[in-house]
């Protein structure tokens, strides 16, 4: 434990040593003849960076860019190998039109069995309606039945007491005959057609299953081929996304790697500047950086060419402060955090300069806290031609 707290207070001890120094460099540092209300900080000079990279692994073929290059937005700047991907898109190509041609197969089907059904349906009807009138018939073969029984019974009675002559017994007899012959005909007639209806309800449910069946492969094949879209769809993207461009109007910073080299997914190619967002970061003490306002007017000079005074204006103050970097100091030694400051160049002024614009130039970059404040003349914008 003893040991532990003795490492903390050296560490806290040899802070307040780097924070001593730091505020005294920074002081030294800061131009005696400055307004209260212009503040400064040294940094470089910093433009958004992109990276050229892989969405896919694969192969280079070619890099178009070079080192130094101006590029434009959209311009190809890699293009990566996709002679595999490009034999797969025909394979799925091939298999889309196989799954189409199915289904046109399965379409038919289902128009054959719907026209099955149809058929079948009037056969049913017309089964039902032969059983009707079969039936219409058994009852009048009954009824007729019934009347030629009565009369037989009556003629036998009649005949028994010699009241009629055996003859007219005889012919009430045949009639009563033919009446049951006739009967039993109509009902086998209706039990043949309830039959054969039988029949075709049981077709009919068979023809229903083939229907339901026949569409379902349908909807299977309309899987497939959505499959197959989606599928191509894909391929299509990655064969794009193997042609890298250029997201920006920029600057190659650096070229990583050469034609011929088989990159991971994610693996870099190039990277590009974005020279039309260009900003210095500084640091400023907390009592400084809560006076100062985004958007406020700046001006920086950078080593290289002290003779120009560039315009500027705070783009960024973080919301959070941080411990004093190394390379910026504090005004007090009360204060030993610091707030980041983003200044940028205006982007139309960089874009009419934009083949001299340079990334990680240092100078250093003067703020106002106060817009009342004049600018001191050494720091009146003064550009290149």
């Amino acid at each position: 434990m003893a040991d532990r707290s003795s490492k903390k207070w050296l560490i806290f001890g040899v802070s307040l040593v780097a924070v001593a120094v730091a505020v005294f460099v920074w002081q030294r540092r800061q131009p005696t003849d400055l307004p209260e209300a212009i503040v400064s900080g040294n940094g470089r000079i910093e433009a958004t960076e992109y990276d050229i990279a892989t969405k896919q692994p694969g192969r280079i073929v070619k890099v178009l860019a070079r080192e130094g290059e101006m590029v434009e937005p959209d311009q190809v700047l890699v293009q990566m190998d996709t002679a595999e991907l490009e034999t797969d898109l025909r394979e799925a190509e091939s298999r889309l039109r196989q799954a189409r041609e199915d289904k046109n197969q399965a379409l038919a089907a289902v128009s054959q069995r719907e026209s099955d059904l149809k058929q079948i349906r009037a056969s049913i009807g017309q089964r039902e309606s032969e059983i009707k009138q079969a039936g219409a018939a058994v009852s009048q073969r009954e009824s007729e039945l019934a009347l030629a029984i009565t009369q037989f019974e009556r003629a036998r009675a009649l005949v028994a007491k010699d009241f009629i002559a055996k003859e007219e017994f005889d012919r009430e007899n045949s009639r009563k005959q033919t009446a049951e012959a006739a009967l039993v005909q109509e009902q086998a007639r209706k039990q043949a057609a309830e039959a054969v209806l039988a029949l075709e309800q049981a077709r009919l449910q068979s023809a229903e299953a083939a229907l339901r069946g026949a569409r379902i492969e349908v909807a299977q094949r309309d899987a497939a081929i959505d499959g197959g879209v989606a599928k191509i769809q894909k391929i299509k993207t990655i064969i794009d996304d193997a042609v890298l461009k250029s997201p920006i109007r920029g600057r190659v910073l650096y070229r990583l790697a050469e034609s011929g080299e088989v990159l991971p997914a994610g693996g870099k190619v190039l990277t590009v500047l974005e020279l039309t967002d260009v900003y210095m970061t500084i640091f400023l003490p907390t009592a400084l950086a809560g006076r100062l306002a985004v958007g406020a007017e700046a001006r920086i000079i950078l080593d290289a060419v002290p003779q120009y005074v560039i315009p500027a204006a705070v783009s960024f103050v973080a919301p959070r402060s941080q411990f004093t970097p190394k390379e910026v100091e504090t005004r007090t030694e009360r204060e030993k955090l610091m707030f980041r400051v983003k200044v940028n160049i205006d982007p139309e002024l960089l874009q009419k300069h934009v083949e001299k614009v340079k990334s990680g130039l240092p100078g250093v970059a003067y703020v106002r806290l106060d817009g009342a404040t004049p600018w001191p003349e050494y720091l009146n914008v003064k550009l290149p031609p």
